[in-house]
């Protein structure tokens, strides 16, 4: 059995291109976003959301993106385009909706989306599959974001693809905490 602590040591993400079937069954996805928005989440208000992307939904969104890319003429290979979402049996967005608010800085709601991103990917070791986030160019355009079903006043924190890993991932280098870590001094 692993421990937490030796999961979190050696946790790695599969890369979506490396993810199969099968993908969570409804219950297991609904335990993995329920486990997801369990982040810090100063005053309760969940400043973010999902749009999960399965079964033919996932060709239907990568049609949708391809049509934003040859209408915006930014040079993205249309056959990729179309197979972004069917990388992976099961894609989730998670989309940051921070708003304005009097004691709570955007920034903080930011940052919980971010968490949420990240307890997604634990959620999907814990139920046995493996996950990548990624943003890609997708995340930042405004009209594929669009396309997607994602506001005006949102952003896309990140797509987490869920699956099945076909390799098991190599570890990479990682930083030297002598080059990131300070120590604050009094005086």
């Amino acid at each position: 059995m692993v421990t937490m602590r030796d999961y979190l040591a050696t946790r790695r993400s599969v890369q979506a291109a490396f993810l199969t079937e099968p993908g969570p069954d409804t219950a297991t996805l609904h335990s993995m976003l329920t486990i997801a928005a369990r982040v810090p989440d100063h005053g309760k208000l969940a400043p973010w959301r999902f749009i999960v992307f399965d079964g033919e939904a996932r060709a239907a969104a990568g049609e949708a993106i391809a049509k934003v890319a040859e209408e915006t003429g930014n040079g993205a290979d249309l056959a990729v385009e179309r197979t972004r979402f069917t990388r992976a049996p099961l894609v989730v967005a998670v989309v940051s909706a921070a708003k304005p608010h009097p004691k709570i800085d955007e920034w903080e709601q930011v940052l919980s989306a971010g968490a949420v991103c990240l307890n997604l990917l634990h959620a999907a070791a814990a139920h046995g599959f493996a996950a990548q986030w990624l943003t890609e160019w997708i995340a930042y355009d405004k009209a594929a974001a669009a396309a997607l079903g994602v506001g005006a006043d949102e952003r896309i924190a990140g797509f987490i693809h869920i699956g099945m890993p076909e390799i098991k991932p190599t570890d990479r280098d990682r930083p030297d905490l002598d080059a990131i870590v300070t120590h604050f001094r009094a005086g």
